[in-house]
């Protein structure tokens, strides 16, 4: 099971000034690590059809209506599951959580991965990472030790990549901006991406 990860909208509670409201963590699934190359191979191939340099990354918030649309399609026909936290943070009371963007994103990485009933199990995991060595050490820890027990191994292993060299985080960052654009409910094409790829989303959790 290969497992990819990012996230959409901000870890901060400065709701005055432009903190988003909603946060997703996206968990892209897929049982099959053939099925993963292939989809792989279609979004390079897309890359190329658009007339992209082989080193441009998908970035959700930086494509175009067009380029959103046409990247969701490239990659529908592929077997692959979907699992979205929709993180509404104003219902968020904890202080630790509000003043501490990594504990906040943390928390948020650890609850989309450990409350699946079972749906993602002894996963090689990819998350989309950057930040500083000594963070990213203790959050690899977290995740060890929130994870994985006598009773259930959640992780196989899991490392911190760049983007911008992975398209299937890239992938996972585009459908993680379809589902937070969903809930934008004043843009015009706020219902249009996930829709395209709904019969691949597995849960989309609200957590509250």
């Amino acid at each position: 099971m290969l497992v990819f990860i990012d996230d959409s909208g901000d870890p901060g509670f400065k709701f005055e000034k432009g903190s988003s409201r909603y946060f997703i963590v996206l968990i892209l699934i897929f049982d099959d690590e053939l099925e993963a190359e292939k989809t792989a191979v279609a979004i390079k191939e897309l890359r190329r059809d658009l007339g992209f340099p082989d080193n441009v990354e998908f970035k959700f918030h930086k494509s175009s209506k067009d380029v959103r649309t046409k990247f969701l399609q490239a990659v529908n026909p592929f077997k692959f599951r979907v699992r979205a936290l929709v993180v509404d943070k104003t219902l968020i009371r904890s202080q630790e959580l509000q003043t501490n963007k990594n504990s906040f994103y943390g928390y948020a990485i650890k609850t989309g991965l450990k409350y699946t009933g079972g749906s993602v199990l002894n996963a090689k995991i990819r998350i989309d990472g950057s930040g500083d060595r000594i963070f990213r050490k203790s959050f690899l820890s977290y995740l060890r030790r929130q994870l994985n027990s006598r009773e259930q191994r959640i992780m196989k292993n899991c490392r911190l990549v760049d983007s911008k060299g992975n398209v299937l985080v890239q992938m996972a960052d585009m459908i993680a901006g379809s589902v937070r654009r969903f809930y934008d409910e004043d843009k015009p094409d706020h219902k249009m991406y996930k829709a395209i790829i709904k019969k691949h989303i597995e849960d989309e959790w609200q957590f509250k």
